[in-house]
């Protein structure tokens, strides 16, 4: 293990110096496309006007024949499209697959000023983080970046989820977690052929109200993904790094596809994966917090003042722990506003109104 005063030191001569903070733009979707696919590659620069976040996929998704066309497709895209603040990601092939190797040297060395963030799919504990982060800086220093690349870890084996606080830590690189539901549930063991979402046979039961064991008795189905989404979300929150969850597989479920990204929302991350152009909007609505929220928010921080003691606002008290949970909302909203005037609009009218 790294001493703590050693941790943010080059790993290799001449690699750019790592980040001491994350930088946290808007990133409500990662939107996925397949490089190799060239009426996919033809949308990126309408998309890059859309999402806050672009993934090249070199992963799954992309058959074996593929690879080094998804890789070459990646390339050719990034240096031809400027992206504005829109931040470009790849998603490389597994560690242990025959493809990484090509892919982190190919898009490290020809595209490395353009890319913001590398996903390392399926990691399993601390151990692959470093890995990626010594090749990184090799990488780097061989390239002349003077800005270190980021990694994002997917978490989808039994084996990460055990790990995930020791992987949110394992480097400065580190800038986020996503939950990947598919993988993790064959991991596991589990039941469903799901990605993401529910599954009806995964509920409660209400208790019997008399002799009758069957009459009356009303079922709630239950979220699968609560306990993994919670438990990342703490590893990243204790290490500074960024929660997201990741695909919801039916794309046709507008419905239960908002339900999990609002319930990943309300439990602290930040954004969710968006596998079709439908869920680019459902994750915007989601991620960005009700101008209504902002409102009540903004009004509690303005009426708290310093922030100490206690308020009572419509018969409700506000202290302390209100005013922290409330500038979590008005801070995001001020963020994305900065970038979006029809957000900044609908949240200073809903401030406005509730101000009256």
């Amino acid at each position: 293990m790294r001493s703590p005063k050693d941790f943010f030191a080059p790993l290799a001569v001449g690699a750019p110096e790592p980040l001491r903070q994350i930088p946290v733009p808007p990133s409500r979707m990662i939107h996925f496309f397949d490089p190799s696919n060239e009426k996919m590659a033809a949308k990126v620069p309408d998309l890059a006007k859309k999402v806050d976040v672009l993934l090249g996929n070199l992963e799954d998704a992309v058959r074996a024949d593929r690879k080094e066309a998804a890789r070459n497709g990646l390339v050719a895209i990034a240096k031809a499209t400027d992206f504005g603040k829109t931040q470009l990601w790849t998603r490389v092939n597994s560690l242990d697959s025959p493809w990484v190797l090509d892919d982190l040297i190919t898009l490290v060395t020809e595209i490395g000023d353009k890319l913001d963030v590398i996903m390392v799919p399926k990691v399993e504990g601390a151990q692959d983080i470093h890995y990626v982060d010594r090749l990184l800086a090799q990488l780097e220093a061989r390239a002349g970046l003077t800005k270190p690349l980021l990694v994002h870890a997917i978490l989808e084996t039994a084996s990460g989820v055990a790990n995930v606080e020791e992987i949110a830590g394992a480097s400065p690189r580190m800038q986020g977690i996503s939950l990947g539901p598919a993988d993790l549930a064959a991991s596991r063991r589990m039941k469903t052929t799901r990605v993401g979402g529910g599954h009806p046979g995964y509920l409660v039961r209400t208790d019997p109200t008399g002799e009758d064991l069957t009459e009356g008795r009303t079922t709630y189905q239950q979220d699968l993904w609560h306990y993994t989404v919670a438990r990342m979300v703490d590893a990243c929150a204790a290490n500074g790094i960024l929660p997201f969850y990741g695909p919801f597989g039916d794309i046709r479920d507008v419905v239960a596809c908002e339900d999990q990204f609002r319930n990943a929302f309300l439990l602290g991350c930040v954004g969710a994966w968006s596998l079709h152009p439908v869920q680019i909007d459902i994750a915007k609505k989601v991620f960005s917090p009700a101008p209504e929220d902002v409102a009540w928010a903004r009004r509690v921080i303005a009426a708290m003042g310093d922030g100490t003691g206690a308020v009572m606002i419509d018969g409700k008290m506000q202290d302390d722990a209100s005013v922290k949970q409330c500038r979590v909302v008005a801070e995001l909203a001020d963020a994305l506003a900065a970038d979006d005037p029809e957000l900044a609009a609908a949240y200073d009218a809903a401030t406005k109104e509730a101000s009256a």
